[in-house]
């Protein structure tokens, strides 16, 4: 990008990302570098004017930088990046917006921010930024009601319906964040079964665990080195020294399942 580069060539620039990041399958090591030109870009306008940060059509084009930047970031799995963009963002999502209006991409990114704050226990933040939104987008809007029913449903330790909500994504970029949060929830299950069971048949651990399908489940089960009996369909939790602790039924389960009324005490 040349030194003196226009905010019109900086914006064509920002067109052609957009365009590449929103393909079916974007070239994502391409766009990086694409990234950075942008910001550096941006950063040389700032500099060659003290009136920058209040031209609307500058502001404009900063913010949308900044959520290509967090867009992108989703799709590489960096959640840190995407944590910092969100936090530059802030200014043009809430209060008087930087006097623009509403971005398209504010809401999803915003739900897509609440989910990430679920997926690391982080229910002080989560609570937090419900409390900046609008009511009616709380009650209405799809991008913020997916990670409101999803924390009701964690409070109540619903597992069910927090796994029902992996396939009622309002996009398919929420599917990264729910990975993570179900990731959290199986392990710590798996930790309380392993406790309270000698051994569980395929069909149970992988209902338990929700997994759909057994390959999961078998890769899940070796990385835990869990004992697997294909002759008998059965998974094995205890050692052999463990074996003669007794089967403590059906209510441990229902403590087991009942986890995720405690999540927020997890750290």
């Amino acid at each position: 990008m040349p030194a003196s580069a226009s905010i019109q060539d900086i914006g064509a620039r920002y067109e052609q990302a957009r365009a590449a990041l929103s393909s079916p399958n974007p070239n994502l090591e391409a766009l990086k570098p694409q990234l950075s030109q942008l910001k550096v870009g941006l950063v040389q306008l700032a500099m060659q004017s003290s009136q920058a940060g209040s031209d609307p059509t500058f502001m404009a084009l900063q913010r949308n930088v900044t959520e290509l930047g967090a867009e992108f970031s989703i799709k590489t799995g960096d959640i840190a990046a995407f944590e910092r963009y969100l936090a530059q963002l802030e200014p043009f999502y809430f209060g008087d917006r930087m006097g623009l209006g509403e971005s398209k991409v504010m809401y999803p990114l915003i739900g897509l921010n609440l989910l990430r704050m679920l997926s690391e226990n982080l229910i002080a933040d989560f609570h937090t930024m419900l409390e900046r939104i609008d009511l009616e987008q709380l009650q209405t809007n799809p991008f913020i009601v997916h990670p409101v029913k999803l924390e009701q449903a964690l409070m109540e330790g619903s597992y069910k319906k927090v796994w029902q909500a992996r396939s009622e994504v309002p996009t398919p970029e929420y599917v990264f964040f729910m990975d993570i949060l179900m990731s959290t929830i199986r392990n710590e299950v798996a930790s309380c079964v392993e406790k309270s069971y000698a051994s569980l048949p395929f069909d149970d651990a992988k209902s338990v665990l929700f997994f759909s399908n057994l390959d999961g489940l078998l890769k899940f089960a070796n990385e835990r080195q869990w004992t697997v009996s294909p002759a008998e369909k059965r998974i094995t939790f205890q050692t052999a020294a463990e074996d003669a602790r007794a089967f403590q039924g059906e209510s441990i389960m229902k403590q087991t399942l009942a986890y995720a009324r405690e999540l927020e005490r997890i750290v």
